[in-house]
């Protein structure tokens, strides 16, 4: 057994707000979250097709619902509740929620780790609360429940790894929506666990990988010669021998704060886009955006790629799409980037429908100058950038609408309609 002696061993609440979006929905409508058949879905306009976002627990259980369905297969079900997202309403019960957990722990020692899961580090508060942990965990879930309707699952760990670990595979399964793994409980929670693609941080193509080097289970991991995967997975094969352990020297309160080596949005298109005039349309928009947000954080880019996804009815083609990228001189105006990527639309696409468009600028570089070329009237590009700090402070101010090309108002237009969606989908009203 590993000598866990010198690791940290603190007290980490790893908390899920179970179906989020659903729950919240039903609670908004005066339902439980857990008895209620209801799912979230993003409706494509005018088509009535679109995606599951999230699945009350008895959608789940009652109809076989995941949150990887589509509209178009959701069962005839009368007592089925389906509704659009309203992230802005999310985000704000997200807020709510995140209140509640500070009266438990500083706000140093709060991590928000997605809009439905939130760290929490204990070990210097949870005296104050409760005899054990666990009877701290079983209060803050009814302060939730009682507060805001909403039913809340807890993982408890010595470390944040842990706590995640014992929230995917015990509590989620628990009637008590509780679980706890500490360093003596590795050999027997988790070195049997055979379902690898099932362990967080853990995907089908990496199971896949292991189980070629004979690893089919946790612990096969942990007794694996360290050095040996290392030189065969790399820096993962060291987090994946770290986790097969349980160690973890993160701390909470400790943030990192990651830079970002490329800026990019996609989207998927309400419809097949088939016409030339349409897809420049939305790629301009797109490109115009991505452009807006390294000029935002002060960067220019010397790399531009796009990425176009065609329809299912392009399959007999042989190609799904593709994605091409190109060396460029450092910038971010929104010309100069428009027309690298529509060089690559124009050299790769071949008339196949168009369902999906990624644009991404990367090789980022500071914006501490403008590189002039010698082909274009200096004052003419110096103007060109102006265009862009003027129409990036009015939107600014005004918000993104209040100036828009007169082409996003063709056919195949999005940005204008995309403006009031949050995370790609409705917001909503926070108070609906």
């Amino acid at each position: 057994m590993y000598d866990y002696s010198n690791e940290q061993h603190s007290v980490i609440f790893l908390i899920d707000m179970k179906s989020f979006y659903a729950s919240c929905e039903a609670v908004s409508r005066g339902d439980d979250p857990l008895t209620v058949p209801l799912v979230v879905a993003s409706m494509a306009k005018n088509t009535g097709a679109g995606l599951i976002l999230a699945t009350s627990p008895a959608a789940k259980k009652k109809y076989g619902i995941t949150n990887v369905s589509r509209v178009k297969d959701l069962p005839d079900a009368p007592d089925l509740v389906i509704v659009e997202p309203r992230m802005n309403y999310y985000i704000a019960m997200n807020m709510k929620v995140n209140e509640i957990f500070k009266e438990y722990v500083a706000e140093e020692d709060l991590h928000r780790y997605s809009i439905d899961e939130s760290i929490l580090d204990l070990t210097h508060s949870w005296k104050l609360f409760g005899a054990t942990p666990t009877e701290v965990a079983h209060r803050i879930q009814r302060e939730v429940f009682d507060k805001l309707g909403l039913y809340v699952t807890v993982g408890i760990g010595d470390n944040p790894t842990l706590a995640k670990l014992a929230l995917d595979l015990v509590a989620k399964h628990e009637s008590t929506m509780i679980g706890t793994i500490h360093y003596q409980d590795v050999p027997t929670v988790l070195w049997p666990i055979t379902e690898l693609d099932e362990v967080w941080s853990i995907g089908r193509r990496t199971a896949i990988k292991l189980r070629a080097l004979g690893i089919n289970s946790l612990g096969d991991l942990a007794h694996y010669n360290p050095y040996k995967f290392k030189q065969k997975l790399g820096v993962i094969g060291q987090q994946l021998f770290l986790l097969s352990w349980g160690i973890d020297r993160a701390v909470v309160r400790e943030k990192v704060f990651a830079k970002s080596k490329s800026y990019g949005n996609s989207q998927v298109l309400p419809r097949d886009y088939q016409r030339a005039a349409e897809l420049v349309i939305v790629i301009r928009e797109i490109a115009e955006q991505v452009a807006a947000r390294i000029r935002k954080h002060q960067y220019q880019a010397t790399q531009a790629s796009l990425y176009v996804g065609f329809s299912n009815h392009s399959a007999a083609t042989g190609r799904n799409g593709f994605t091409n990228q190109v060396r460029i001189t450092a910038t971010n105006n929104s010309r100069e980037l428009t027309n690298a990527i529509f060089e690559l639309f124009h050299k790769n696409w071949a008339g196949e429908p168009v369902r999906h468009i990624g644009i991404y600028y990367s090789q980022l570089v500071p914006d501490v100058g403008q590189q002039l070329d010698l082909f274009t009237a200096p004052e003419r590009q110096i103007q060109n950038n102006q265009v862009d700090r003027v129409v990036d402070n009015i939107r600014k101010r005004f918000g993104f609408t209040a100036l828009v090309k007169a082409s996003s108002l063709l056919a195949g237009g999005t940005a204008i309609e995309r403006a009031g969606l949050v995370g790609g989908h409705r917001g909503g009203n926070s108070y609906e």
